[in-house]
């Protein structure tokens, strides 16, 4: 079921973002040329079929969560495309290509940072969304929230600042709920919201979201350890070779790899009251722990 589900997620995304960045045309070709390159330069599209899976969960149609799964992809785009310049992480590689600073220029890569992040918002609030203005409020709050100073921004300065140092497991799990977590709840809110789900509903994918996040980071920090750059499209290593905190660092390999039973665990459970509309989601825990890349 999941592996039929994930690429038309996929491929429904990327064909709404590509026809949507199509109808625009600003002053600077180059712009609109570096934004599409990052945007559609391939990658999982994990959050935007947390989108669709969350809405479809909540008896919502695939219509209904367009949006929200293109404006989800276009803040993690976004964010990649920062995290990736000579300040922040100073990648050369994402997703087996040449990052946007090194494929145009690092003024080029900031500025189409900053497009999609923006264009993120206007996806959102846009008329003809299938949405109520206040149910488009919400999400707008509700993304701003998960991808500001309060969420994805905050761990990211918090990682930034804390390389070379020893943290805490209380702290390395603080940075990730805000760096990696919050975006991959707000896309099970986000798709909840776009299907008018009930606060049992909501409730449940909270919970889910928040044990699906860690162990998404925590499987992250394994494959950066134990994975292979041609496969995980990034150096593999790099999270070492900065010497910046990670959870096998901090407890080791094994101890982290049984954390990833209880956090799918967890998720099943959440969702256990809602019996067979759950299945998908809780085939996706499955893949998030068993994934190569």
């Amino acid at each position: 079921m999941l592996t039929e589900l994930l690429p038309s997620y996929r491929e429904r995304v990327e064909t709404q973002l590509d026809r949507r960045l199509s109808e625009r045309a600003g002053l600077e070709p180059r712009l609109q040329e570096a934004m599409r390159y990052s945007l559609l330069n391939g990658g999982k599209r994990m959050r935007p079929a947390l989108v669709y899976l969350a809405a479809r969960f909540c008896r919502g149609s695939l219509e209904q969560a367009d949006s929200a799964a293109c404006a989800i992809e276009a803040i993690h785009s976004y964010s990649l495309v920062h995290d990736d310049l000579p300040a922040m992480d100073d990648d050369e590689l994402r997703r087996g290509k040449p990052t946007c600073h090194i494929a145009f220029d690092e003024a080029t890569a900031i500025l189409a940072g900053d497009a999609l992040l923006t264009w993120s918002f206007e996806l959102l609030s846009q008329p003809g969304n299938n949405a109520t203005a206040q149910i488009q409020l919400q999400m707008v709050q509700a993304l701003a929230r998960a991808a500001g100073d309060l969420g994805m921004v905050d761990g990211q300065a918090f990682d930034l600042n804390s390389v070379g140092k020893q943290l805490t497991l209380d702290q390395l799990k603080a940075m990730h709920s805000a760096k990696t977590g919050a975006l991959i709840s707000v896309a099970l809110e986000l798709g909840a919201l776009s299907a008018e789900a009930t606060d049992s509903e909501m409730a449940a994918l909270h919970q889910y979201g928040t044990a699906l996040g860690l162990a998404f980071q925590i499987k992250d920090d394994l494959l950066d350890i134990e994975g292979d750059t041609a496969t995980l499209g990034k150096p593999q290593g790099s999270d070492q070779a900065r010497n910046k905190p990670t959870y096998p660092a901090l407890v080791g390999a094994e101890q982290c790899r049984a954390w990833l039973i209880d956090l799918q665990q967890q998720a099943v459970t959440a969702l256990e009251p809602f019996g067979s509309r759950s299945q998908a989601l809780v085939a996706l825990a499955k893949y998030v722990i068993d994934r190569d890349h």
